[in-house]
C-alpha cells in the first residue's frame, strides 16, 4: 500500500495491528504520527477535535484499565490508495477496573463489550472517525444500574445545564472523509434490509434473515432467530416511532475465502414519544448514532452486530428532562 509502513500486508492488518500497537502494547506516542492533528472524532458520547485529545482519553483509560485487550473481530472496507480509505472496525474490548475513570472507583471488575470505530484513513494517517462502544454493556459489569449511572454522572458533571453533552449533529465539524462507501451488492442488500426494518415493515426479518441467525445488540444483548432480531429492532423503533431514518455510509465486501459481509452506519433522530428500549416517554429530542454489520450465507443473513450508545441516548434524555 502506498504510503504506509511496508510491514502491512493489507488495510485491515493495518487497521488491526495499528490498533493493537496503541492500545495494547502501549505505543500511545504512535498517535502523534498516525492521528491528524486535528482530526474530528465523533464519539455517541461526545466529541473530540485532535490527535491529543485522543491520547488524553487514551491514557485516561489505560490508568483505569491497565490491562485492557482489543480483540478485532472483523474489518469491513472500502477506498483505494488514490483516495481515503475506511474502515468499520468491530472489536469486543476487556479489562479490569482497577483505577478510577469515568465508570466511577475503580471497583476491580471485568467487562466484555464491543465497539466498532468507522475510521478514515489518508496516505497511513486517520483523519476522520466515528466511534460507538457498548456503553451499558460496561456500566452493568461495572455493576452500575445505566439510568442511576447518567443521573450520577450528569450531577458530576455540575447538572444539566453544564453536563457534557453526547455528540449531536449541531455539533459536528467538518472532516477528512466525505464519500459514503462503496457501491458492493452486499452492501446495498444490508442497507435496504435496515431501510425496511426502520420503514415499521418488520416482517423483512423473516424473510432475509438466516432461521439460525445470531445476533448482537448494545446491552450485550445476544440471542438467536430472526425473532430476537425484531424484538431488539423493535425496542428501539419503539422508543422514537417518528424519528427520521438516515444511512450515511454503506460498505459490501466478498473477499475471496470470506463471507460477504456488509457495514451501514447509520442516524435516527426524533423524539423519544414511545415505550420501547428506554422507558415511558419523555418527548427528549434524541440523536441515535448506529453502526450494523452484517455477515451473509446461502440461508440469508446469518449474523448481525449492531451497536447504538445506550447511556448516550439516555444522558440526552436525563438532561432535557431529569428531576435534579
Amino acid at each position: 500500500m502506498k504510503d504506509f509502513d511496508p510491514k502491512w500486508r493489507d488495510f485491515p492488518h493495518f487497521i488491526i495491528g495499528i490498533t493493537k500497537e496503541i492500545w495494547e502494547d502501549r505505543q500511545i506516542s504512535l498517535l502523534e504520527t498516525c492521528y491528524a492533528p486535528k482530526i474530528v472524532v465523533r464519539g455517541a458520547g461526545g466529541m473530540k477535535t485532535g490527535n491529543q485529545a485522543v491520547i488524553d482519553d487514551t491514557m485516561a483509560k489505560m490508568a483505569a484499565f491497565p490491562d485492557l485487550q482489543i480483540l478485532a473481530e472483523d474489518v469491513i472496507w472500502s477506498g483505494s490508495e488514490t483516495q481515503h480509505y475506511l474502515s468499520s472496525h468491530r472489536t469486543v474490548i476487556t479489562g479490569t477496573q482497577t483505577g478510577d475513570s469515568a465508570y466511577g472507583p475503580a471497583s476491580g471488575k471485568r467487562y466484555y463489550a464491543r465497539c466498532i470505530a468507522d475510521c478514515s484513513v489518508t496516505a497511513g494517517m486517520f483523519d476522520d472517525e466515528w466511534l460507538v462502544f457498548d456503553s451499558s454493556a460496561i456500566v452493568k459489569q461495572l455493576g452500575h444500574d445505566p439510568r442511576d449511572f447518567v443521573r450520577r454522572q450528569i450531577i458530576a458533571e455540575g447538572g444539566p445545564a453544564k453536563a457534557k453533552r453526547p455528540f449531536t449533529p449541531d455539533q459536528d465539524k467538518p472532516g477528512a472523509y466525505t464519500l459514503r462507501g462503496n457501491d458492493n451488492p452486499w452492501g446495498a442488500r444490508f442497507a435496504g434490509i435496515l431501510t425496511h426494518v426502520m420503514g415499521k415493515d418488520f416482517a423483512v426479518i423473516p424473510r432475509e434473515y438466516d432461521r439460525a441467525v445470531r445476533v448482537e445488540h448494545p446491552g450485550g444483548q445476544g440471542g438467536w432467530m430472526p425473532s430476537f432480531a425484531e424484538a431488539a429492532w423493535m425496542g428501539l423503533r419503539s422508543s422514537f416511532p417518528q424519528a427520521k431514518f438516515t444511512i450515511h455510509h454503506v460498505i459490501g465486501n466478498d473477499e475471496a475465502g470470506r463471507v460477504p459481509r456488509a457495514a451501514v452506519r447509520w442516524s435516527l433522530d426524533g423524539l423519544h414519544e414511545g415505550y420501547g428500549r428506554f422507558g415511558a416517554p419523555t418527548g427528549a429530542k434524541v440523536h441515535v448514532m448506529g453502526i450494523s454489520h452484517a455477515e451473509f450465507g446461502p440461508w440469508g443473513l446469518q449474523r448481525e452486530f449492531t451497536q447504538y450508545d445506550e447511556i448516550a441516548i439516555l444522558k440526552q434524555i436525563e438532561i432535557q428532562t431529569g428531576k435534579f
